[in-house]
C-alpha cells in the first residue's frame, strides 16, 4: 500500500514539473504557440517508466508536437533528475489523450441531435 502512495505522489511531482520545463524551459521551434495540456502522468510501480498524456489545441500538428517532445526527452530527464532529487528517472513516453476531443464530439452530436 505504501509502494502506490509513493508512485502516486511522484506521478504528480513529475506532472507538475514537466509543465513547468515545457511552459518555461523547453525552446522548440515546433511547440511555438502551441498551447500543451499535461493531463496524467502514469507511473510505473518500480518508477522506471512513465506514460505521459497531453492534450493540444493544434491536433492537426500531432506528429511533431510528439517529435518535439521526444528530442526534448533527455533535456527533460536530466531536469527531473535535479529539480525533484530523484534517484532514477523514469523513461518518459509522450501520448496525445483523445478524450478531451471525443468529448466535444459527442457533444455537438447531442447538441445537432437535439436541434432535429
Amino acid at each position: 500500500m505504501g509502494g502506490s502512495f509513493r508512485v502516486e505522489r511522484v506521478s504528480e511531482l513529475i506532472l507538475h514539473e514537466l509543465s513547468r520545463l515545457l511552459r518555461e524551459e523547453v525552446r522548440d521551434p515546433r511547440l511555438a504557440g502551441t498551447v500543451l495540456t499535461l493531463h496524467e502522468v502514469c507511473l510505473s510501480r518500480d518508477l522506471s517508466h512513465a506514460d505521459v498524456y497531453i492534450s493540444a489545441l493544434a491536433n492537426e500538428r500531432e506528429r511533431e508536437i510528439l517529435a518535439a517532445l521526444k528530442k526534448a526527452k533527455g533535456f527533460l530527464r536530466t531536469q527531473l533528475a535535479s529539480a525533484l532529487d530523484l534517484r532514477r528517472v523514469p523513461d518518459l513516453v509522450f501520448h496525445f489523450d483523445s478524450s478531451i476531443e471525443e468529448g466535444f464530439r459527442l457533444e455537438r452530436l447531442i447538441e445537432d441531435a437535439n436541434r432535429r
